[in-house]
């Protein structure tokens, strides 16, 4: 599941709020163990991840580099030659 989670922090355009809210839904599955909550967990569910997503907004807007921005598309082919090496070679973890 946590495969999903993608550095957000030093992009040009910054993440968007769907990027953040989809890091905090992957972590709160992988934490609790569940993809679909019960009907009971629902609530406390939901409310993880909008608070891990507040928390990462903030973290994101409040870190500093002297690095400059990464480009999503160069970012993006990176790991889809990353992705082709790993099929290619047999390695899957």
């Amino acid at each position: 599941m946590c495969r999903n989670i993608r550095t957000l922090h030093n992009f040009d355009p910054p993440a968007t709020n769907d990027e953040v809210h989809a890091a905090a839904l992957q972590y709160v599955r992988k934490v609790s163990g569940s993809t679909r909550p019960s009907a009971a967990n629902q609530a406390v569910f939901d409310r993880a991840v909008e608070e891990i997503a507040h928390i990462t907004r903030h973290l994101l807007e409040d870190l500093v580099t002297s690095a400059p921005p990464k480009d999503r598309e160069t970012e993006a082919a990176k790991a889809r030659a990353r992705a082709r090496a790993e099929v290619r070679y047999g390695r899957t973890g």
